[in-house]
Parts: C-alpha cells; structure tokens; sequence
C-alpha cells in the first residue's frame, strides 16, 4: 500500500513531469490528457443524487462506461493511482453542489476495504486512493481503516442479486482502533463502481450494528440504467 509520502511525490512528479497519457497513450502534463479529461466530464451524470433513496441512499458521479470504465479500470488494474485525485475531486465537487450534502456539516468517510490477500497483490485500495482525495477537497474527515474485510469473496461480476448478498454475508467487521473510538459524525461510504448495491449494504450494516450513523455511499460509476450522464 502506498504512503502518504508516496503519493505526495508522486502528486509532485506529476506536476513537473510529462508523461503519456494512461488512456490514450498521447503526451499529457497532469494524471491524463486534456481530451481524455474533457470526454471524462463528459461522464458526469446530470442528476447524481437520482437515487439518494432507501436505506443506504447512493450518490454516483458518473456513467460505467466509455472512458470512465478504461480509467477506474486503468486505476485499479494497471497501477495508475494517480487516476484517484481528479475522479476523487470530481465526485467531491458534485457532492458539494448537491443538496443531500448540505443538512450534514461534518461527515466520517470511510472506503470499502479490500481482502488483505487482495490488498497485498495489487497493493493499494482504490477506494481508499479515492476517499483521500474527496476528503482532500471536502474536508471530511477520513477513516481509511474503519473497516476491515475479513472474508475473501468471489467476483461479484455475473453473480444474481441472491447470490452476491450471501457471497457478502459476513465479509466486513470494525477495525479495532475504529470500534474504540466511534465517529461522532455520520459515515459516509466510498466506493469506485456501484452495481446492485450489496456490497455497502453489506458495509452498512456492520457500522449500524455499532450504532453508526451511515449516511449514505457515494461512488465514481454505475451501470444502472436508471442514470443518465448530462
């Protein structure tokens, strides 16, 4: 897992260094080009808040699809963290705009976790890379290890709604250090992709059984097809 003096350096060499872009493979001077970064706001939905409703309320920054599926895939897969701060500062900057964000003055964010096996191999949380930066540009405090995955889970990819909700079945517990010194502010779950929901349902319901307050989750993507991008 990357430190906070990794990414800082990283963060520095990505202001003064010129690469090539992790989507297009053109000459780029932040994290991506300026023309994968403009088809990537192009991503963002017109109504992120469509589905702040039910018991763990959703807010999703985009739609999973096009160039927004190549960079949180890019991100996760390819070791592209530096693809977390403009989809983190993003998905911070519509949450700000929005109403739901506006009865809550402070917020605990709290990422998925990964298995440690998972962790270990790829390195790094995306989720974690993600919730860092929204925090960076909301000011919400962040609670990387607020919970722990405790059971490796299969893919959740192909499974039915059935499926995925016992795949998950006591798979996440509090950390320790989290249990001792409850939040006193609402939990705000982060996530990269959202798809049926039975993984922060999941996540919700250990904080819940704490006496946490969650909030709701907020994601970069889904594929539900009630979303469209604006």
């Amino acid at each position: 897992m990357s430190t906070p003096i990794e990414r800082f350096k990283n963060g520095l060499l990505a202001l003064f260094l010129k690469s090539n872009c992790p989507l297009c493979d053109r000459p780029a001077e932040g994290e991506c080009c300026a023309a994968c970064q403009r088809q990537l706001q192009r991503c963002q939905l017109a109504k992120p808040d469509n589905f702040w409703t039910g018991e763990v309320p959703v807010f999703i920054w985009g739609n999973y699809s096009g160039v927004l599926k190549r960079a949180i895939a890019a991100l996760k897969y390819d070791n592209q963290q530096h693809l977390a701060r403009p989809l983190g500062h993003w998905l911070a900057q519509a949450w700000l705009k929005s109403s739901i964000a506006t009865p809550v003055k402070k917020l605990t964010v709290v990422p998925i976790p990964l298995h440690p096996l998972k962790l270990k191999k790829r390195g790094y949380n995306q989720a974690e890379l993600i919730a860092q930066n929204f925090c960076d540009f909301t000011g919400y405090k962040h609670q990387p290890l607020g919970l722990e995955r405790i059971r490796e889970t299969e893919a959740q990819f192909g499974l039915s709604a059935q499926a995925r909700e016992q795949n998950l079945a006591d798979a996440f517990r509090i950390s320790k250090s989290f249990g001792k010194h409850l939040p006193n502010s609402p939990v705000l779950l982060i996530d990269d992709i959202y798809t049926t929901g039975a993984t922060v349902r999941a996540a919700a319901q250990i904080l819940q059984k704490q006496g946490i307050q969650v909030y709701g989750v907020a994601a970069i993507a889904t594929s539900k097809g009630q979303f469209h991008s604006s």
